[in-house]
């Protein structure tokens, strides 16, 4: 099965269970997702792929289904909420850095057949959680910050608060993702990679952000639409 395909599949599986758990749980869904992606990204992102005719690192989708997240929260929920969802994801970070790493500590028994491999994963852990916590709380507080920027604009601009979502979550995002994508790149693979390989992930990252971020708008819109139908409700 090709990188391609998979990543595709990805997508869709991340994104539609982003909206179920928002169907389903409510913003208390949306919490548990954004806890859950944080800490599988930062395993994730250790793997690297090749697939579009680009060499790229996983974890890319997660990243952006977590400003998926911030962006269901900020329209349907509040600017506060999608604040505490940041929060929360830096929170579950720490916990599992802290626990795994603590894994590492321990004596094998002489019948173990896995410390070596969970060694090998969880070793390289902590540099990609804390750059990712760094990089995670300064993206993502500004992408919220500028989703209501945005908002306030096309508000005051066409006087209408619902129209133009495509613009403030698009608006948002992508300028964020430059900053979540530039940082992370330089604090989680700065002296492991070289040069050549460093521009290659950040150009293959922020195309896939680009592509997320326009396939996350309808996602986006079905959120507004399902908090929308329980207020009725």
């Amino acid at each position: 099965m090709s990188n391609e395909f998979l990543l595709a599949g990805s997508v869709v599986l991340i994104f539609g269970a982003v909206l179920l758990g928002y169907k389903f749980f409510g913003r208390s869904g949306l919490y548990c997702m954004s806890a859950v992606m944080t800490i599988l990204a930062n395993i994730e992102v250790i793997l690297l792929i090749d697939a579009f005719s680009m060499e790229q690192t996983l974890g890319n989708v997660l990243f952006a289904a977590t400003f998926l997240i911030t962006d269901i929260l900020s329209e349907c929920e509040g600017k506060a909420k999608a604040n505490k969802a940041v929060w929360i994801g830096v929170f579950s970070s720490l916990f599992f850095l802290l626990l795994s790493q603590s894994w590492l500590i321990y004596t094998p028994s002489v019948n173990d057949y896995a410390y070596e491999s969970i060694k090998n994963v969880f070793s390289n852990t902590p540099r990609m959680i804390i750059s990712s916590l760094v990089v995670y709380v300064v993206s993502q507080l500004f992408d919220v910050w500028l989703y209501h920027k945005w908002w306030s604009f096309t508000e005051k601009r066409f006087g209408d608060k619902r129209k133009y979502l495509w613009l403030r979550n698009n608006g948002s995002t992508l300028i964020s993702q430059i900053l979540n994508t530039l940082l992370f790149t330089l604090l989680a693979f700065w002296g492991t990679y070289d040069a050549k390989t460093l521009i290659s992930i950040f150009l293959s990252s922020y195309v896939i952000f680009i592509v997320t971020s326009l396939l996350d708008t309808p996602v986006v819109y079905f959120a507004r639409r399902i908090h929308d139908k329980k207020i009725a409700e």
